[in-house]
């Protein structure tokens, strides 16, 4: 994408959409994989596993977050959600997450390193649809790539059991994702007259609620 020519804002139909021209024939990509893989996948995975099975995938993909958000909440300067997010990492760390142990779930804040760079006024960039993982802005496709460092199953060395669950996270995320959200995501995919736009709008509306998040968060213009 950073190879590809800007349109001239006047042919936008955001103006921090650049490269629309691009992203929409990716966006038209991701549908079609989505049409004849992620859906059908999605679906079957919905209506065959059982709740509990989903629940702990959910749990287990939901702590292997955790060490991100111990590092970005430490950066951001929230030690209580950082202390919180250890805690549940350790604790859960038994099960290695597919069982949630603690009391209270929900007490930790998720927060991603483009949280941390909105908050050191590191501009938003521009608006990018990248193939098969979908819409981001340039920072926060940045933010992505450094928290999938932190990921605690690169640092498990017992046989290959750490490798394995590493590489069927992906695909787990992404079918977990999509039942998760199926109805919402056939709604725009399939009722909207321009699901293109109508997913960046979601996009930017779902990233400023998470921005918002964090007592001592404070969004920035840029």
């Amino acid at each position: 994408l950073a190879g590809c020519s800007s349109i001239p804002e006047a042919d936008r139909s955001d103006l921090r959409d650049s490269y629309e021209h691009t992203n929409r024939k990716i966006f038209a990509f991701n549908m079609e994989v989505d049409s004849y893989v992620l859906e059908p996948v999605a679906d079957g995975y919905r209506s065959n596993v059982p709740g509990a099975g989903r629940h702990a995938i959910d749990n287990h993909l939901d702590w292997a977050g955790l060490p991100s958000t111990t590092l970005n909440s430490a950066i951001q300067g929230d030690l209580e959600n950082a202390a919180l997010a250890t805690i549940h990492f350790a604790i859960n760390g038994l099960t290695l997450g597919f069982a949630d142990l603690t009391e209270n779930p929900s007490a930790v804040e998720k927060r991603d390193f483009g949280q941390t760079l909105a908050r050191a006024n590191v501009p938003e960039g521009d608006y990018l649809m990248v193939p098969l993982l979908g819409a981001h802005s340039s920072r926060n496709l940045a933010g992505r790539v450094v928290d999938t460092l932190t990921n605690p199953l690169s640092f498990f060395q017992i046989g290959n059991v750490g490798s394995t669950l590493r590489t069927a996270q992906i695909p787990a995320r992404a079918v977990a994702f999509r039942a998760n959200n199926f109805d919402t995501f056939n709604d725009i995919k399939y009722n909207s007259i321009d699901s293109y736009a109508r997913t960046r709008s979601l996009y930017y509306q779902m990233r400023a609620g998470e921005l918002r998040k964090g007592r001592n968060f404070e969004v920035r213009p840029v």
